[in-house]
């Protein structure tokens, strides 16, 4: 269902109409939400961005609210329509339909009891895989629910039923069957090898693996798929040719899933970009964008957050601008909220960070947004606010390499303010890439790769200061108990950083090696220039074990130690970016542990680009792969194993 607003606007300044999207069931539920995006003007009509919408919620009345606003002169108008959603499912039978992907199928179920829930459980007909259980939601007795069923073999015929669920008493509803379709031949499906075939001690719990595929280079692109351990297709997500730059940064536990894309953005937005909530059919269920991330941040006081295409050239030294989302977005804080990395330039004084051209200096440096349950931006952390020197961040420590970006360089954000009058190349400062809310400590940990460096951010549940509590890392704020005489013991260019068991365990992390392998030798490890110890050449899988400080670190002395390690391995390949670390299901390591897993996603080797996914059992010393999934001619950015589509990891 495609929905289109139009309106007209009497400014006659600079005017820019933009049109907010709410859709909301018979209940008062907000089932789908697009933020503040810019409409197109032809003549003296402006007409708003279609909005693709799809029932998947309970049928019966819902209503469309559309407002319409300039932000310059702060004048809106709002129009709402209600409309009917007739159900699929009768009072007592469940009803199918396929969703448009031939492995996602909506299930309408019949209305149930107050009081109770109802879940959906589907099986493959031979029983060759195990059941796979759904989210549960609260029954309605008025309406009928749609659930979404996904995971599944293509081409295979299944069972499916509902469960209600009223304290310990179980109720199954009738078995429907059906046949997912085969896959579809126009969208490219990656080449899986198994390079370790799964064992006796591979976790089957977490017998899932999702890959985000991201490109880098010259390549074919992939759709984000969800495979079983043997590389077969049981889920996959491909937007159109115009907006498939799609960097799936989570998987949440109702099923659905947080994306960065290209997509049409409000201008004056300097970069086309949204952040959405997707549902399992690929569906958008909340989108927001740059351009009203930028005026929602300069309402709340962010002076570095105005659009970068508005800045005046050359920059002046002191101005600063949002230009994109990038990285990282969880779901994980409390009520609901989501948090974002944004990245901000800043021109700065010249000389800054070692810069010689006598030019003022751009600096790329981050923000961190909190959104409320609307999407509406609710609390930041600006990295140029808290550039002070230690505890906090110091403008004047440069990136450890250093980092250095142009415009359009990959694996740099969108740079803008650079040009004549200032310093050639922008200083690539901190590069954040992870977060991880910690509910122990009502903190936000924090990549950043180019500092080599975790820290945790005082965000308190949304009351915080904002302040870095501490910095974990070489040159930090902890002293290493370096246990393994390890010759590097500190990560570097790490990613995906956080706390297993619910953050009551170790840090696990991706040590992708970056200032490690340079130091061995400035031309980079390769096959024909290896030291005596390849470790030295390759990313490695990392947990640790530490005990943050009670107060905030002061910067003069060490606050906190760490160690021992958990595990510290040897993944045998170099990843140059992205990757994922990830504690497995318990029981099969030592003391009980789990295995972990490792994603080195963009691995340079035989002329081809490489992703890999690694298991490794937590035997003594070093640990032990024990399955291995890789794919030849693609590169990723991260990958989660997990026990369906509905049970995502906790980190």
């Amino acid at each position: 269902m495609i929905w289109e607003a139009t309106g007209t606007d009497s400014n006659t300044g600079s005017p820019l109409l933009t049109f907010q999207f709410t859709v909301t069931d018979s209940e008062g539920n907000v089932d789908t939400l697009y933020q503040y995006n810019a409409g197109t003007l032809s003549g003296t009509t402006w007409t708003s961005p279609p909005y693709d919408w799809t029932a998947t919620g309970i049928e019966g009345m819902y209503t469309v609210q559309v407002i319409a606003k300039d932000w310059e002169t702060g004048e809106s108008a709002t129009k709402t329509i209600s409309f009917q959603i007739t159900p699929l499912a009768s009072t007592t039978k469940p009803a199918m339909a396929n969703s448009g992907n031939p492995l996602v199928w909506y299930f309408n179920a019949p209305p149930c009891a107050t009081g109770s829930t109802m879940q959906v459980i589907f099986q493959d007909q031979a029983k060759v895989h195990a059941p796979t259980t759904t989210y549960a939601l609260p029954c309605n007795p008025a309406h009928t629910a749609t659930f979404e069923l996904a995971g599944m073999y293509s081409s295979t015929a299944y069972y499916v039923h509902t469960q209600t669920v009223a304290g310990t008493k179980l109720v199954n509803g009738p078995i429907l069957s059906f046949t997912t379709k085969a896959l579809p031949t126009n969208v490219p499906f990656p080449p899986f090898t198994i390079g370790t075939k799964a064992n006796s001690t591979t976790d089957t719990t977490d017998s899932m693996i999702l890959w985000n595929l991201v490109l880098f280079g010259v390549g074919t692109t992939y759709p984000d798929v969800a495979t079983d351990l043997s590389g077969n297709v049981l889920w996959y997500y491909y937007t159109n040719a115009s907006e498939h730059y799609n960097l799936l940064t989570r998987p949440l536990p109702n099923g659905r899933m947080l994306t960065i894309q290209n997509s049409a953005a409000w201008a004056p937005t300097s970069y086309q970009q949204v952040l959405r909530e997707i549902d399992l059919a690929g569906n958008v269920k909340r989108e927001t964008n740059t351009g009203i991330v930028q005026q929602q941040l300069l309402a709340l006081g962010a002076t570095d957050a105005q659009p970068c295409n508005l800045v005046p050239s050359p920059a002046q030294v002191g101005v600063g601008c949002l230009n994109a989302f990038h990285h990282d977005a969880i779901q994980s804080l409390p009520n609901g909220y989501t948090a974002a990395l944004t990245s901000v330039e800043k021109i700065t004084p010249p000389g800054t960070q070692g810069d010689t051209s006598g030019l003022p200096v751009d600096v790329l440096g981050d923000i961190i947004i909190v959104l409320d349950q609307n999407w509406n931006v609710s609390w930041y952390f600006d990295s140029f606010q808290h550039d002070g020197g230690p505890p906090q961040l110091s403008l004047n420590r440069p990136s450890v390499l250093p980092n250095t970006c142009v415009a359009n360089q990959q694996g740099c954000p969108p740079i803008f303010l650079l040009g004549p009058g200032i310093a050639p190349k922008a200083q690539d400062w901190l590069h954040g890439n992870s977060m991880y809310y910690w509910p122990q400590n009502q903190g936000i940990l924090w990549s950043s790769k180019n500092q080599d460096w975790v820290m945790l951010i005082n965000y308190a549940n949304g009351t915080g200061n904002a302040d870095i509590l501490w910095r974990l890392g070489l040159a930090g704020d902890f002293m290493f108990d370096n246990t393994f005489n390890d010759a590097w013991p500190w990560f570097s260019g790490q990613h995906e950083v956080g706390i297993e068991n619910a953050g009551a365990g170790s840090m696990t992390l991706f040590d992708n090696g970056d200032t490690r392998v340079t130091a061995y030798t400035k031309s980079g490890c390769s096959t024909t220039n290896v030291p005596p110890n390849p470790y030295d050449c390759h990313s490695r899988g990392y947990a640790l074990e530490f005990t943050p400080p009670t107060t905030p670190c002061t910067g003069t002395t060490v606050c906190g130690n760490t160690g021992p390690f958990d595990l510290l391995t040897d993944l045998g390949v170099y990843s140059s970016a992205g990757g994922s670390a990830q504690l497995l299901e318990p029981g099969t390591g030592l003391a009980g542990e789990g295995d972990y897993y490792f994603y080195p996603p963009v691995v340079f080797m035989n002329l081809n680009d490489y992703s890999f996914a690694i298991e490794v059992s937590p035997t003594p010393n070093y640990g032990t792969p024990t399955e291995n999934l890789n794919i030849e001619g693609a590169s990723g950015y991260r990958s989660w194993r997990m026990t369906n589509l509905y049970n995502p990891p906790t980190t």
